[in-house]
């Protein structure tokens, strides 16, 4: 059987990447049977809102949602929702259902996205100890949400810090621990997170670096304080886990299929099964303006790879490959994130921080590898071509604010 030639495609998962892979099918062209599968029981909707304008309750639940019900059944999709998938079996090219049934497949997508890293300290199953990644997440937080209450917030990662910037808009007290010895350690430069400490503590969050947690102290089985390893006792009506996330790739390690903190896929989204695809965050690929592979937790990365995925099965030419993106909105900062910036060798700063808009460009050996930009689209948009052409960039050329951004890209690409 060729490519296009598949009479039933089977999605696991039902996120953003898987999202895009439907609708990436039906445009391509392919009428075969496409069945959705989803351990939620929603359709497939919007993440990052959860932990910025949903959980301030400025974003109605409805307009989280890519497509309405309606939609999948003009697309004659059939959406199976709250549904496990304990199963593959590749030899049969069929899965199997929590209840136990199967679906045969010709293609197999799977978008099963990730989870939180679980919080494994003393009382981390108390009532009032939350994480923060689904909409049932978030609808079980919002209601304690109140004024005044006392948010202890675990990781200062992008989750950590935009539900710190939500929770002192919402007026509650709110402290963040991180075990790094800086905010945002493991995304960005020191320059950044001197930025963004400063900022939440001007807000009025507690910041804590170089610290861990102990254990959190009960009363009647709710959250009452988290506990330090200093010993220090911060008193908590509530605890946010935000300490990273894991893919969710067992059930593809389970079926023989290669895994290496992610599903592993070639740049067509293939795993080592042909039949098989991996897509989103659960997915681990080539990096292709970077010389190597790894996972990125993105809405271009899932939207990217879902595309990805449905061309290579039409059998269709294979999409360009756009450079890594990400941003974060904390408070009226909107941090707008181009390329990866690990093993940068030089920084250089473009305006000034006290302005609140400014960027942080990061070079290799001469090349520019990413930019942060903090209210600077100009910066991120430029930057983003520059990545994807290898561009070698003079530091003083990038720090020049008398230079517009698009004359700078210019010149590099003449």
């Amino acid at each position: 059987m060729s490519a296009g030639e598949a009479q039933s495609i089977v999605i696991v998962g039902a996120g953003q990447a898987a999202a895009q892979a439907v609708q990436s099918l039906r445009q391509g062209g392919y009428c075969g049977r496409i069945t959705l599968v989803g351990d939620e029981p929603c359709l497939p909707y919007q993440r990052p809102p959860l932990s910025k304008a949903y959980m301030r309750g400025e974003f109605d639940e409805e307009r989280l949602y890519f497509k309405p019900g309606a939609w999948y059944e003009d697309q004659k999709v059939e959406v199976l929702l709250a549904a496990h998938v304990p199963r593959i079996d590749r030899a049969k090219q069929q899965i199997q259902l929590g209840h136990g049934g199967y679906l045969d497949y010709d293609y197999l997508i799977l978008a099963t996205g990730s989870r939180p890293r679980p919080l494994t300290v003393p009382g981390a199953d108390l009532d009032g100890v939350h994480d923060l990644r689904t909409l049932t997440d978030v609808e079980r937080i919002r209601p304690k949400m109140v004024a005044g209450r006392r948010m202890v917030i675990i990781g200062a990662g992008y989750i950590g810090l935009e539900a710190a910037a939500v929770a002192r808009q919402m007026d509650l007290d709110v402290t963040v621990i991180e075990m790094a010895p800086r905010v945002l350690a493991r995304v960005t430069s020191p320059v950044i997170s001197e930025f963004y400490a400063g900022e939440h503590r001007r807000q009025g969050v507690t910041i804590l670096t170089g610290i861990t947690l102990s254990h959190l102290e009960s009363a009647d089985g709710r959250v009452t304080a988290a506990i330090l390893g200093d010993g220090t006792r911060l008193p908590a009506d509530m605890v946010l886990s935000g300490i990273g996330i894991l893919p969710n790739e067992e059930l593809a390690k389970d079926a023989g299929i290669a895994c290496s903190n992610g599903i592993l896929v070639d740049r067509d989204a293939r795993t080592s099964d042909p039949r098989v695809f991996a897509a989103g965050d659960c997915a681990a690929r080539p990096l292709v303006h970077f010389g190597r592979s790894g996972r990125l937790e993105s809405v271009h990365n899932a939207i990217e790879q879902g595309k990805l995925a449905a061309t290579a099965i039409l059998g269709l030419p294979r999409p360009a490959e756009d450079c890594p993106w990400f941003w974060s909105d904390q408070y009226d900062l909107k941090l707008q994130i181009a390329g990866l910036s690990q093993g940068y060798d030089t920084h250089v700063i473009r305006g000034d921080p006290a302005t609140r808009k400014f960027a942080v460009f990061y070079l290799k050996n001469g090349t520019l590898i990413a930019v942060d930009s903090v209210n600077s689209p100009p910066e991120f948009l430029a930057s983003k071509k520059l990545i994807m052409s290898g561009a070698k960039l003079a530091p003083g050329a990038l720090s020049d604010t008398s230079t517009q951004m698009k004359d700078i890209a210019a010149q590099a690409a003449a």
